[in-house]
């Protein structure tokens, strides 16, 4: 297999209604992803997003993003209408999202769809509640959280009084009667998010396209798999975290880095089956094709800090669950038993003799980003020292985009680029090609290019500076942008390094 793709958030796709979603312009990716040659879609992960408004801290590791609801699929069910959405205020930048406007304007028109969805009895139709059935492990305890964040003016559940905070029956009893209501509106978005992200999956599928989804390594505190599942956690009698990640003290950081997440408890998890991880993977194979696991290394060996400590200079590195995890997750998680491409392990950073075995004893391919690979003599990144077994990338969602890294590094580096292409191109735009060209040469399998990078974009559509929070997860497409010459040009690509995918039998 020697295929590409193109990595782009559903956050970042057009629409008229203030962020990327399951519309229209979701298809018409599709469609283009086709016409260029490529076999895979990647996306951030789709969770239901908080504070901050990061993907990688979400309430739920099931959950999916009720921003990215197609209102237009909600108008032709009767549920909604035109004039409601367009007098909506979403913002009115169409380059960025506006998470303000969207947070007003979004959860005002689904409480109106959810109203006329009990109206017309929909909650008592067969694949409404069939759907509440199968996701039952995950989708009660997400629904009862959020309704009691709503009663509580969205306050940490580790705020709440005691008896919400530690799920008293009788406090659990109460608030499934008194909120039954709000529990049925977080319900009702689950399964319109499910039911239309399922079709375009469906659609995907019937263009010869897979989708990688992407799961962060570590969850959020206030979400409801630790308020629900204490147990998978380092937590206290009181429920308070024990524990929480973190990077060492280094070279940028005197103190090093307090992430502030709970960190498992793989011990107890290990005695149990791993019966969490298991039922996460299974629903992320009902969502993707293909699951990149972030921060992979967390699997081997893992930061842990004192939960009451202010700096993560008192941490120290446990052990995580190594290879014993993933055997267990292919003999109980049918996508994962397979020879094909199920997972890609982000294998970033710091590489340990530990850390290496456990991405060769999974068989899963780690990645390549060639941003990385100029700034030293002969790095690992660099694309003579790829393996078959690899995905390569540009760049990823925490870099900048290619143009504005051209920018970044320094004339020695940027000589070194250049001499390393055999590029004597000194106009940035063509010299971003000639990057991305570099990557589809790559005898690894898999090519991953942002699609800033085909476009040429510079900083202002960067996604992410980690260690920032303000201006990340905001960048959109302009409507109308991707063209058919802009298709046939990465098809030539494709075809040229041998990356158009083959067509899947019985498609």
């Amino acid at each position: 297999m020697r295929e590409s793709g193109i990595l782009f958030p559903v956050f970042s796709l057009p629409s008229r209604f203030g962020i990327g979603c399951v519309s229209k312009e979701a298809y018409d990716f599709v469609d283009f992803l086709e016409k260029s040659g490529q076999g895979f879609w990647q996306v951030l992960p789709v969770g239901p997003t908080g504070f901050g408004d990061s993907p990688y801290q979400p309430f739920s590791a099931f959950a999916g993003n009720p921003y990215f609801i197609g209102l237009e699929k909600l108008i032709e069910e009767g549920l909604l209408t035109w004039d409601e959405c367009n007098s909506t205020d979403f913002g009115n930048n169409e380059e960025k999202v506006d998470y303000g406007a969207l947070y007003q304007g979004r959860f005002t028109l689904l409480r109106k769809a959810y109203e006329r969805f009990t109206e017309k009895g929909l909650d008592k139709e067969k694949d409404y509640l069939e759907f509440v059935k199968e996701e039952k492990d995950w989708l009660q305890d997400y629904a009862l959280i959020m309704a009691i964040k709503t009663e509580e003016q969205g306050k940490n559940w580790q705020d709440w009084d005691l008896p919400y905070r530690t799920r008293k029956p009788a406090a659990i009893k109460k608030a499934l009667t008194e909120l039954a209501d709000e529990i049925g509106f977080f319900m009702f978005q689950q399964y319109e998010f499910d039911r239309q992200w399922k079709k375009l999956h469906e659609y995907a599928a019937s263009k010869n396209v897979k989708i990688i989804g992407d799961i962060p390594f570590y969850v959020a505190m206030d979400s409801a798999d630790v308020w629900a599942h204490p147990e998978v956690f380092r937590m206290n009698d009181d429920l308070t975290p024990e524990l929480v990640a973190g990077c060492p003290p280094d070279a940028f950081s005197a103190t090093g880095q307090l992430w502030g997440n709970p960190v498992y408890d793989w011990d107890s998890m290990k005695k149990a089956g791993y019966p969490w991880w298991v039922l996460r993977m299974k629903r992320s194979y009902e969502l993707y094709d293909v699951v990149r696991i972030d921060h992979f290394h967390g699997f081997c060996d893992y930061y842990a800090v004192p939960a009451e400590d202010e700096t993560a200079e008192n941490g120290e590195l446990l052990k995580g669950p190594g290879m014993d995890l993933f055997t267990v997750l292919k003999k109980k998680v049918p996508e994962m038993k397979g020879d094909g491409l199920c997972v890609i392990a982000e294998d970033l950073g710091n590489v340990t003799k530990e850390n290496k075995k456990l991405l060769d004893d999974s068989g899963f391919p780690g990645m390549k980003v060639l941003q990385f690979a100029f700034t030293s003599w002969d790095s690992v990144y660099m694309t003579h020292r790829h393996e078959k077994n690899s995905v390569v990338y540009t760049g990823t969602h925490d870099n900048p985009p290619t143009r504005a890294w051209l920018d970044m590094i320094n004339d020695g580096e940027r000589d070194y680029l250049r001499r390393y292409l055999n590029s004597m191109n000194t106009d940035y735009g063509a010299l971003v090609w000639d990057f991305i060209r570099e990557a589809y040469r790559s005898v690894s399998d898999l090519c991953i290019i942002p699609l800033q990078d085909y476009l040429v974009k510079g900083n202002e559509s960067r996604i992410n500076t980690p260690g920032t929070a303000g201006e990340n997860w905001q960048w959109r497409l302009r409507p109308n942008f991707l063209s058919d010459d802009l298709a046939y040009s990465i098809r030539q690509l494709a075809e040229t390094y041998s990356r158009i995918p083959q067509k899947n039998e019985g498609m």
